[in-house]
């Protein structure tokens, strides 16, 4: 079964320009709903004034987002909350509370729910539409990922 969208577009490989892909959050509270859209290297979530995104009943700084070399979008999450994976998750290497974001991954900070969102074509998930089957299924190997160096390309 092929996955196509109603334009016709094949998912195929899940690299892009560095950046691409209108990285974002979606955020709720209640009936409060906003995307915050992720435009710099760095975003600092919380009560602070100064940061990025401003969330009231949270930590000054309850969490961090960093757009890594490998154009990677990783959560670290000071205050209390949860998140989608092992806090341990062993892509980040860090140590701390962190992840790699992928679409439809989210965390809580106070309150607030935040998922994250990056179009299928940046977000360097599972290529080709993702597998078919369980997770024993064949999967075709993906392109090695493009060299993001200087990121040239940065939106």
């Amino acid at each position: 079964m092929k996955m196509t969208d109603p334009q016709g577009y094949q998912p195929t490989t899940t690299h892009a320009t560095w950046g691409a892909g209108d990285p974002h959050l979606r955020i709720t509270r209640g009936d409060d709903r906003f995307v915050f859209h992720i435009t710099t290297d760095v975003v600092h979530i919380g009560a602070a004034t100064g940061n990025e995104l401003l969330l009231t009943e949270t930590d000054p700084i309850h969490a961090t987002i960093v757009h890594d070399d490998g154009d990677e979008y990783v959560l670290t999450l000071h205050g209390e909350g949860e998140m989608s994976s092992d806090h341990h998750d062993a892509e980040t290497e860090s140590g701390e509370r962190s992840e790699v974001l992928r679409t439809g991954s989210c965390f809580t900070a106070g309150p607030w729910l935040l998922v994250f969102g990056r179009d299928e074509f940046a977000d360097h998930g599972r290529p080709f539409g993702g597998r078919q089957g369980g997770e024993g299924a064949s999967q075709r190997p993906q392109a090695v990922r493009p060299d993001y160096g200087h990121h040239e390309n940065s939106p």
